[in-house]
């Protein structure tokens, strides 16, 4: 079973064979989400005044807001991202391999570099880079530290870890 998924101005989100989207996820408009990709339970991504872009493995946990910019930024959220629970991801560009914790908000035109962190609970300020290897926290985040070796083996277990539960229930409710 597929979340609520919905047509905006006659664009139907693509949502790639093997991607799991829950049930009470909403994914509206111009979204594509890729293969073995988690949209988990209460998120809501709507591309209806720009495009949303998902690669592959990613994983976007529960009750995470995605959202576009219709003056200039769409949402890209790279292969291999993992996005804690509650987080707000507006208009921006999440690479390959980073890290979003639970109720961080990354806002227009911010990038999230391959293989950064943001703190839970952060604040990415409009147009900040976040640096590869580099663990950014606060309100406004900035950089803390770079990314110790357990902080890199915890993200790289997370990505198989959510594509194998999203796997499982793709199998149980269909």
């Amino acid at each position: 079973m597929a979340g609520l998924i919905y047509p905006y101005n006659g664009v139907l989100p693509r949502i790639a064979p093997g991607a799991f989207v829950a049930p009470t996820a909403v994914v509206a408009g111009d979204v594509q989400v890729g293969t073995d990709s988690g949209i988990w339970f209460g998120c809501i991504l709507r591309g209806d005044v720009n495009a949303i872009r998902i690669g592959e493995r990613t994983n976007i946990q529960d009750g995470t807001i995605v959202h576009v910019s219709s003056r200039a930024n769409p949402t890209y959220i790279g292969s291999d991202v993992t996005i804690g629970h509650g987080a707000i991801i507006h208009a921006c560009m999440l690479e390959d391999g980073c890290f979003v914790g639970m109720g961080a908000t990354v806002l227009d035109g911010a990038v999230v570099a391959v293989g950064a962190m943001v703190a839970a609970g952060a604040l990415v300020p409009p147009g900040k880079v976040v640096t590869p290897g580099q663990l950014w926290a606060g309100m406004p985040a900035k950089p803390v530290r770079d990314l110790t070796e357990s902080d890199r083996r915890t993200m790289a277990a997370t990505v198989p870890h959510y594509v194998e539960l999203a796997r499982q229930y793709l199998k149980e409710i269909g």
